[in-house]
């Protein structure tokens, strides 16, 4: 089978598998979807979700989130994994967007990479998750299923994701991450993948030869 054809038919499968969930950072608001993605880093959504929840309730606006005390900041976002330094990281950057784009979330990854604490992964999903734009945003299960599934082989998320980007049919870009997350956390898990109940073993190499074996 082309490899586009295959490529094509594995996303359809999961976005039916996975239809209607959701990640903790898909907000549909640029400035949520930023700062939550930059708290949901080595967090679990579930987390992320209840740290994000009081960190705009208490700051709501970059603005607010620009004059905010980081030692208070770090107490809102605790238990979120290196809270100090996100607290540090997200107040720098709250200002920046408020000094250089009148407190407007960028929509461009060079703008939103040049802020202190986001990187490509964090500004496609501000792309994604905040102005519905096409982008390709890479984390820890699409590096991962996507060399599983042979499309490609990488040695970073940044090489994947421009990899993708030339295989990728355009019009999947905005849901790869979220149905290759929700699929990498229940059954392409990264030790002991649930391959026998896989839906989309039949287009998995990785998958078939461990279910032979």
């Amino acid at each position: 089978m082309h490899k586009t054809n295959s490529i094509n038919k594995v996303l359809n499968i999961l976005q039916k598998t996975y239809a209607g969930q959701k990640g903790a950072v898909e907000l549909g608001d640029p400035y949520k979807v930023l700062f939550a993605t930059i708290i949901s880093q080595r967090n679990k959504d579930e987390l992320t979700e209840i740290v994000a929840a009081r960190l705009f309730k208490k700051y709501p606006s970059v603005e607010s989130l620009s004059k905010a005390d980081t030692t208070d900041l770090a107490k809102i976002i605790y238990p979120s994994g290196f809270y100090n330094t996100k607290g540090r990281v997200m107040v720098e950057a709250a200002k920046e967007i408020a000094d250089r784009f009148a407190e407007n979330i960028p929509n461009r990854v060079e703008e939103l990479t040049s802020l202190p604490g986001v990187g490509r992964k964090t500004a496609n999903c501000v792309l994604v998750y905040g102005y519905n734009l096409p982008a390709i945003i890479v984390d820890t299960h699409v590096h991962r299923i996507s060399q599983r599934l042979g499309w490609l082989k990488s040695k970073n998320p940044e090489e994947t994701e421009v990899k993708l980007g030339r295989i990728v049919p355009k019009k999947y870009w905005k849901i790869i991450n979220t149905v290759m997350v929700k699929h990498g956390k229940s059954i392409c898990l990264p030790i002991g993948p649930k391959c026998h109940i896989c839906p989309i073993l039949n287009y998995c190499p990785y998958g078939q030869n461990r279910v032979k074996s």
